[in-house]
């Protein structure tokens, strides 16, 4: 794989299929519909998907490719391979609400690698640069050719006050009781993958997700972390988070800077 070529067509499929999405998000109406587990699908998911899936297919006619919207990938064996999530944050994206995402990402024997996260409505972009340090594209977001971007770090956290992330429009009890074992500054919600930059920006310092989530919504959110120097493990044990699992659904996981002293489940 070359990893140069790898970045630049992740990109620039994250910005196309950004800009399908908006086009669709500013449409005075759109047509919103329940996948078989209940959870929101939209024509801007499908068509987003269409996109990715044809481009990644053309530069990567070997790799293998697992992506949310195609059932038949989600029977796929491999532990490397291509793995999309073309809208994560459907919900944000119905209610208008802004935080959603694009991510691509590549994971290589069960480790997320390089990946890319688009927050269109946000004009936020973090990706995995050739080596595999994360940065966040400043703009205009050129589709050949990247703007100014700045290399991003994870925080050194104070463990007496904390910077906590967490989910948006999945929220629970048992998230609270586990925050609540920490010592807090401060407490956000955000949509999608966008939690896992936050932590990789250090605008955060730890994310723990105890609900269901599938590896495409984590892997190039993974990705970005882990190119910034944080770390995303197993809720129950603390071991890190693999891919390439059967039926690519994630146990609970907790995404942090390598300093925060993490406290049991």
């Amino acid at each position: 794989m070359n990893y140069e070529n790898l970045v630049a067509v992740i990109r620039r499929l994250a910005l196309e299929a950004g800009d399908k999405i908006m086009e669709i998000y500013n449409s005075d109406d759109f047509e919103v519909k329940s996948k078989s587990d209940a959870s929101p699908v939209t024509e801007a998911d499908e068509a987003a998907d269409a996109l990715i899936s044809a481009g990644l297919r053309e530069a990567f006619p070997e790799m293998p490719l697992v992506t949310e919207e195609q059932a038949d990938s989600h029977d796929v064996e491999a532990m490397t391979f291509l793995i999309v999530d073309p809208l994560d944050g459907t919900k944000e994206f119905v209610n208008r609400r802004g935080d959603f995402t694009v991510n691509i990402a590549l994971v290589e024997d069960g480790v997320p690698t390089f990946g890319v996260v688009y927050a269109p409505a946000k004009d936020r972009m973090f990706y995995t640069d050739s080596v595999g340090n994360s940065v966040e594209e400043m703009g205009p977001f050129d589709k050949e050719t990247p703007g100014e971007t700045k290399p991003i770090k994870v925080s050194t956290p104070d463990n007496s006050a904390l910077l906590v992330v967490a989910s948006k429009s999945h929220r629970d009890q048992a998230t609270d009781d586990y925050i609540n074992k920490y010592s807090t500054a401060d407490m956000k919600s955000a949509g999608s993958s966008l939690k896992f930059c936050l932590v990789a920006t250090g605008e955060a310092d730890i994310y723990p997700r105890l609900g269901r989530t599938m590896e495409w919504d984590t892997a190039a959110g993974q990705a970005v972390l882990q190119g910034a120097g944080g770390r995303v493990v197993r809720f129950d044990d603390h071991t890190p988070l693999a891919y390439g699992k059967p039926g690519f659904a994630n146990p609970f996981f907790i995404a942090y800077s390598p300093d925060v002293a993490l406290k049991e489940a």
